[in-house]
């Protein structure tokens, strides 16, 4: 990576902070963790989209996809059939309900005990997993750092960046853009992040097809197998699976909540879910050429650093910088979420109930603030230790498909259900993860069953199946349990009552809150400096010139359409409500007549 890309990267970062303090003045904590119900529902969307897309799509994905071809893609494209499926049956449902959060819903439904329980763990568990996600792609990052021998910088083993200071500084301007601007701050760069990365891949894809000699060659000179959508362990019964997994996980997590709660109405909660599928559906198969093709190029390379070699091998000086700051910016808008939504959870379940309860809506903010720097020292946790404990791939696949079910069926069972309470919700967790920790320290990692002939089976069943154990044990407990609940309890749990109170409240409340335009403004004008900075570049670009030429231009297009459709949408919301508020005070005085 050259001294130009170097610059790039550091003035983007620089520039996510900046945005971030444009949203500094908040003056409450609904603003701060909720957006103040006034997300458009296109942010909202691509926000959850970019919430999922993290290191996990570079280092995970993309090393599956090195290695195992169309398999990367297919994974990914049950996602977006999980998104679907949420935008169809659930994410509507949240928004109605009339609750600002998954806490205060959890709290209403089941009680104060297992509200405060999930803020610890989930906060916990995911913000830990985030800063392994951070310590991934700090590892990919650092890879093309090569630092002059002896620096204090400098990795002692391998003479590159220190993967440790990468991380602090990728955790630092995570910390430092939460903290700032609260939940429009992430939105806003989760979107900015997704223009520059939609267009660098876009960049990246046919330059790469050109180094192998094109499409047809690409599929000529792949091993075999490469183009079949599954192979070996990741069958088509991991992905259906897997889709099962990602549908409860979108639509009972709290970070997509909180997606779901800051828009206007149900509707905009649909039509975001159904964006964040589409894309989903569509985005994979662009994704995941690089490392697929990279495969024919090196075959030899660690998978989990393909695609940053590929990018490295095709972008010109200037680009690769600002593909690299991208990517890191993408898995720091996946930590910015948890953050923001974890630290919201703690400054009203902990700082404001048990502490303060009589705060003010100042107070809050600042409370807020700290806690999500303290918050964030999880994070840098993660970063540290999970290398420690196995690889990060791994520790993905395991954690989401056995965790999901235990610390998320419970919220969506408890959005349908009349009759499951805070004793059946208990039950669920604890039994559940108590299910997973069994299966997989007692018999994936050791024998505890050993010396019987039927245990011995067993464990071998599950030793050769250990994706399927996973998500069938994740997800068959809680099911179960919850299902013979359903069977056995005959009363309505008084928590159903409360939360439908609130629900028929909601439509009320709907028809008081306008999207904001602020949003698509900022981003759109975003974009057009970065274009104009990196016509500014071409000036020390040595070669490719018209490539980053070319990409300039098509940052400025976005932008200006960007900004020419946010005018368009905000003159005919503003007449809309103009007539709405016509009706309404036609009909008053019809009714006062």
């Amino acid at each position: 990576m050259s001294k130009l890309d170097l610059i790039v990267f550091v003035v983007y970062l620089i520039g996510l902070v900046a945005m971030g303090s444009v949203f500094s003045k908040m003056k409450d904590a609904k603003t701060m963790f909720n957006a103040g119900g006034q997300s458009p529902w296109w942010l909202s969307g691509l926000s959850a989209f970019m919430t999922t897309f993290s290191a996990g799509t570079f280092v995970v994905w993309g090393g599956l996809a090195y290695q195992h071809g169309l398999v990367g893609v297919s994974i990914l494209m049950v996602i977006g059939v999980a998104s679907l499926l949420v935008g169809w049956l659930v994410a509507g449902k949240w928004k109605s309900m009339g609750y600002e959060s998954a806490a205060s819903f959890l709290d209403a439904r089941f009680g104060r005990s297992i509200v405060q329980f999930y803020t610890w763990i989930q906060g916990v568990v995911g913000l830990f997993t985030m800063g392994g996600a951070v310590y991934a792609l700090a590892v990919v990052v650092t890879a093309l750092i090569p630092m002059p021998d002896g620096h204090w910088l400098a990795d002692a083993e391998t003479g590159h960046f220190s993967v440790t200071a990468a991380s602090l500084i990728i955790c630092a301007v995570v910390i430092l853009i939460t903290t700032g601007g609260g939940l429009w701050a992430v939105l806003m760069t989760d979107a900015l992040q997704f223009i520059l990365l939609t267009v660098s891949v876009v960049m990246v894809v046919p330059m790469i097809l050109m180094k192998v000699g094109g499409v047809k060659a690409l599929i000529e000179k792949s091993p075999d197998g490469f183009w079949q959508p599954v192979s070996g362990e990741f069958s088509w019964y991991f992905l259906v699976g897997w889709c099962l997994v990602f549908f409860f996980k979108m639509g009972g997590e709290w970070a997509y909540i909180q997606r779901f709660s800051c828009v206007k109405t149900s509707k905009d909660a649909r039509r975001s879910s159904y964006l964040f599928g589409i894309l989903y559906l569509i985005s994979p198969i662009l994704w995941m050429i690089p490392p697929i093709a990279y495969q024919i190029i090196d075959p030899s390379v660690d998978p989990e650093k393909a695609y940053i070699y590929a990018c490295e091998l095709v972008l010109p000086s200037g680009m690769l910088g600002l593909m690299i700051a991208a990517m890191c910016s993408a898995t720091a808008s996946m930590v910015t979420t948890q953050l923001n939504v974890f630290a919201g959870a703690f400054t009203s379940e902990f700082y404001k109930r048990i502490f303060r309860p009589f705060a003010g809506d100042r107070e809050q903010v600042v409370a807020g603030r700290i806690i999500t720097v303290l918050l964030g020292g999880i994070a840098v946790a993660g970063a540290l230790l999970i290398p420690i404990m196995g690889t990060y791939t791994g520790y993905i696949l395991a954690s989401v498909a056995m965790l999901t079910g235990p610390l998320v069926l419970p919220t969506i069972w408890g959005l349908y259900s009349k009759r499951i309470g805070i004793r059946t919700a208990w039950a669920v967790t604890l039994t559940g993860i108590f299910a997973c920790l069994f299966v997989k320290i007692g018999l994936m990692e050791y024998n505890w069953l050993g010396g019987y002939g039927w245990t011995n089976d067993l464990i071998f069943l599950v030793r050769s199946n250990q994706r399927m154990t996973e998500i069938i044990v994740g997800l068959g407990v809680p099911v179960l349990i919850l299902g013979l609940a359903e069977i056995i309890q005959k009363e309505t749990d008084i928590g159903w009552v409360r939360v439908k109170g609130v629900e028929f409240e909601q439509v009320e409340v709907n028809r008081s809150v306008v999207p904001s335009p602020s949003p698509a403004k900022l981003c759109g004008w975003s974009t057009i400096i970065i274009g104009v900075l990196m016509v500014v570049i071409t000036r020390f670009v040595e070669k490719d010139r018209v490539i980053v030429l070319w990409f300039s231009a098509l940052l400025f297009f976005i932008g200006l359409l960007i900004l020419w459709i946010n005018k368009k949408l905000s003159d005919r919301s503003k007449i809309e409500d103009a007539e709405s508020k016509f009706k309404e005070e036609e009909a008053a005085v019809y009714e006062n007549n």
